[in-house]
């Protein structure tokens, strides 16, 4: 009998040092600042969490990877998805963590790349307008060479494959300029590369169906994409009363 969902896990490569959130939050930034950070906003609210078996650790320690995905197994957790950056023009940011996996065989855990192509803002610093780093589409030329470091990645052996092609979520797909010419022409770089083709997830906040003509699948993206439909849920109510 064949299993109808996989538990796949986001994967957030932000746990680490890089010289651009130095420059923009402050010397030795990473998402374990704002972890601390983190207050209680109601009765019983367990802020901030500290984390349990590995500490805060530093995804710059290739030590760590082994542990996660060990973790991740004992838990039901078949897969990471890692968050991927590409800018435009080459310009990637956080990559470390994922390249140290692509060029080791260890750890042996399944993986998928989700595209989070959308600028970085000060939003969550209370700079929403501050854009940081801008999200830029350069034609076929950058296509390909996007799409050149990803066949690499799709073609290692633990990358997570759905009837013989390869996962690839994005994240903005509304984002893209002419989303279903531009998922057609990933499609044909595809195929260039040796592919069978490619399994498109996108991401939709509201009116997912009008991705489906150009997706293969179409997902919402955490808990506060539901609030709207669930307006009496406890996340909705736990927000008014904050």
């Amino acid at each position: 009998m064949s299993r109808e969902v996989r538990n796949i896990a986001f994967y957030l490569p932000q746990f680490h040092r890089i010289p651009e959130n130095d420059a923009w939050w402050g010397e030795g930034f990473t998402e374990w600042t704002n972890v601390r950070k983190a207050k209680p906003l109601f009765k019983n609210h367990v802020q901030p969490i500290v984390p349990g078996e590995l500490g805060y650790y530093d995804l710059l320690d290739e030590r760590v990877y082994a542990a996660q995905a060990r973790m991740a197994q004992e838990h039901g957790i078949e897969g990471f998805c890692y968050w991927h950056y590409w800018f435009g023009n080459g310009k990637r940011i956080l990559e470390k963590p994922f390249n140290n996996v692509l060029e080791t065989p260890e750890p042996d855990f399944p993986f998928c790349l989700c595209w989070a192509n959308q600028s970085w803002t000060g939003v969550w610093h209370g700079a929403p307008g501050q854009v940081l780093m801008e999200q830029t589409y350069n034609g076929d030329e950058d296509m390909r060479a996007h799409f050149a470091f990803l066949a690499k990645a799709f073609r290692d052996p633990r990358y997570i494959t759905f009837n013989g092609k390869p996962v690839f979520p994005i994240y903005g797909v509304r984002e893209l300029p002419d989303p279903p010419s531009y998922i057609q022409a990933l499609r044909n770089l595809a195929i260039e590369h040796g592919f069978s083709g490619l399994h498109i997830i996108g991401m939709a906040n509201s009116d997912p169906e009008k991705l489906l003509p150009y997706c293969d699948q179409v997902m919402s993206f955490g808990p506060g994409d539901y609030m709207d439909q669930r307006p009496l849920g406890l996340l909705s109510r736990v927000l008014r009363r904050a």
